[in-house]
């Protein structure tokens, strides 16, 4: 099963990552710091490799690796590295999206905290939480336990991985979803809302995406929901991921909150 992404107007990407090691990306330099990634008009198709950044050995790109060298400078990052690997090998999700989606979500920032009260690194709603068996006791709260990295991917990766099979070979709506609530999806017909926030928030992360993992032939399916080959440009209004909406719906299944896996 394989899907063209729908084309929009492109996004610069910009980044940094500050002293305290915490990775910033927006859709314009929003001060010096900020370094460009991908240049505004420009356009690409992973079959013929992204434009401008140049294969280097390995077959990576100048861009893939300006971001990993920006990831690991961030000790969040590194210390986030095993929960990402884990979430990705049991949900069947590419490492390289969740890369991108909690660099968008929390600059790996474990402690991050968004206006509305989304918490860690993939900025869950404790609510969400509630839903996936994750509860308060004796020893922690549920907002405690959201700030464990482990706790924390383990279940906000675990509702994307839902998404994804929500909104089957459509990633960007998973996105959207992540970030918006799937209720505000399907109101809008299935497409990405038209809240500038949202729409951002989808093109950073598949823009990111696609740098980490540009190959040709990204595999479509319910484990990763991705298409055969993206061909897109972004569309990039001014806004960030600070509005999470990510509580699904009374008559959602959930599952049992995810077990974690065993530190050595």
């Amino acid at each position: 099963m394989a899907a063209l992404w729908p084309l929009a107007q492109a996004a610069s990407i910009y980044g940094y990552v500050d002293e305290k090691g915490v990775a910033h990306f927006a859709s314009e330099p929003l001060d010096a710091r900020y370094q460009l990634f991908f240049k505004a008009g420009q356009s690409f198709d992973t079959a013929a490799g992204l434009p401008g950044a140049g294969a280097g050995r390995g077959g990576s790109t100048a861009a893939q690796r300006s971001l990993l060298a920006m990831f690991d400078a961030s000790p969040g990052y590194r210390n986030a590295k095993r929960a990402l690997r884990d979430a990705a090998h049991r949900h069947d999700i590419d490492y390289e999206l969740l890369q991108a989606l909690v660099a968008t979500e929390s600059g790996f920032d474990p402690q991050a905290v968004s206006p509305k009260g989304a918490l860690g690194l993939m900025q869950v709603m404790p609510d969400t939480a509630a839903r996936y068996g994750v509860r308060g006791d004796a020893r922690a709260t549920v907002e405690a336990k959201l700030f464990d990295p482990r706790q924390n991917v383990a279940t906000g990766s675990r509702y994307l991985a839902d998404l994804i099979v929500l909104f089957p070979g459509r990633l960007d709506l998973a996105l959207a979803a992540y970030n918006a609530g799937e209720g505000a999806v399907q109101k809008a017909g299935n497409r990405i809302p038209n809240y500038p926030e949202t729409r951002n928030y989808v093109a950073t992360v598949m823009q990111l995406y696609a740098y980490l993992k540009p190959e040709a032939a990204l595999r479509a399916g319910t484990g990763g929901g991705k298409p055969g080959r993206v061909r897109m440009e972004l569309a990039g209004p001014k806004g960030g991921a600070i509005g999470r909406g990510n509580v699904p719906p009374p008559g959602m299944a959930m599952p049992a909150a995810p077990a974690l896996p065993e530190t050595p």
